[in-house]
């Protein structure tokens, strides 16, 4: 299994979901500590947050949830 990227920013894991099929849910809050992706169809939902970095821990889970495998993720990086 390939390492997952360290250091991305929470901008370039929702590009790479919202490659895979994934869309921005409107928010009502200005603040929002999450973006939240949804996809039609799926019966999850991916929150992002928004730190500066997102862990591996928590990508490696969102990318499980999100139906992926780690090489998928990191094709959809590029």
């Amino acid at each position: 299994m390939p390492k997952l990227p360290r250091d991305l920013s929470p901008d370039q894991v929702i590009r790479a979901f919202e490659r895979a099929g994934w869309q921005k849910r409107p928010t009502k809050k200005k603040g929002a500590k999450h973006t939240v992706l949804v996809r039609p169809g799926a019966e999850t939902i991916l929150p992002i947050p928004r730190h500066r970095t997102v862990k591996t821990g928590t990508l490696r889970s969102l990318i499980d949830h999100a139906g992926l495998t780690v090489d998928e993720f990191i094709q959809r990086l590029k």
